[in-house]
């Protein structure tokens, strides 16, 4: 596991960057981290190492945004999702195969998620005061 401490959103999107080189198409990143913990910037990060210039936003409301670059990415927020049935109704599963990694708010709410994916990388972000956080990742499959 590995472990950073982020002083800045701006931070925060610079650790997700770095993190990224570990990336390939179909791997799995699995969010841990309450609403406004930075989920949204360390995406960001991940973003900008693939190649892609288009804003990131959070997917609360949409379910699934969609970005392309180098290698694409499916960032998804599964909140209100709570079951297999769920994830096939939102067409989740067609996002595999779409040379595009996986980033996941809220994974926690489907069990077994991770045995859709050969490789899943759990990031847990903590808030440790206004703008500074404690942010864990590690590979768990």
């Amino acid at each position: 596991m590995k472990k950073y401490i982020s002083n800045s959103p701006g931070d925060t999107v610079r650790i997700g960057e770095a993190f990224a080189a570990e990336l390939k198409a179909d791997d799995g990143v699995f969010y841990k981290g309450e609403m406004g913990a930075g989920k949204t910037y360390f995406t960001k990060g991940i973003a900008k190492a693939l190649g892609i210039s288009e804003e990131v936003t959070s997917p609360t409301f949409a379910l699934i945004n969609e970005y392309y670059g180098k290698i694409n990415l499916f960032h998804f927020d599964l909140f209100r999702i709570n079951s297999f049935d769920d994830l096939y109704a939102i067409g989740f599963f067609d996002y595999f195969d779409r040379n595009g990694v996986l980033c996941i708010e809220w994974s926690e709410n489907i069990s077994d998620l991770s045995d859709s994916f050969s490789t899943v990388y759990q990031v847990t972000i903590s808030k440790t005061g206004e703008e500074s956080r404690e942010i864990a990742v590690e590979r768990i499959k």
